[in-house]
């Protein structure tokens, strides 16, 4: 198992998307954007990726200034740029443009090397129905548990 220390988590992203496929990108940062992350701050709720200029970027994602730099900050919701595979993102731009696809920022964390990562889905948004439908599964699954487990 892997030590890799989780930073920020998009806990919506599974509800709003039916997730296809993860890819890991790593993420060009600057030197105070990394203090900030290794001081547990940073929301990725709201971000999404977009090809754009021939590679992938993090918009929205927002990493708190980190205070002891003073005036060498950076700026907290810059777009941040994807490091992947040229294969890669030849891939996921064309899925987003073609299929309508979504890419989405599922969790950012440091991996065993302690570098800072980012967990990227390939999914399409779920309607209101299949949100239900979802739930409901998983409702049924719990009551089933719970049922064996009084029962045996």
């Amino acid at each position: 198992m892997s030590k890799a220390r989780s930073v920020a988590e998009n806990r919506r992203a599974r509800r709003e998307y039916a997730i296809e496929d993860t890819f890991e990108a790593g993420l060009v940062l600057t030197g105070t954007e990394v203090k900030a992350l290794r001081e547990g701050r940073a929301n990725i709720a709201e971000s999404y990726a977009s090809a754009e200029k021939g590679g992938l970027y993090l918009v929205n994602a927002h990493i708190p200034e980190y205070a002891p730099a003073n005036r060498f900050n950076h700026e907290p919701k810059r777009a941040r740029k994807l490091l992947m595979r040229r294969r890669e993102i030849d891939k996921l731009s064309g899925a987003v443009r073609r299929d309508g696809r979504s890419l989405i920022p599922l969790k950012l964390y440091f991996n065993e090397r302690g570098i800072a990562k980012l967990e990227l889905a390939l999914g399409v948004g779920k309607k209101m129905h299949d949100k239900r439908a979802t739930e409901k599964d998983r409702d049924w699954k719990r009551d089933k548990q719970r049922l064996l487990r009084n029962r045996g």
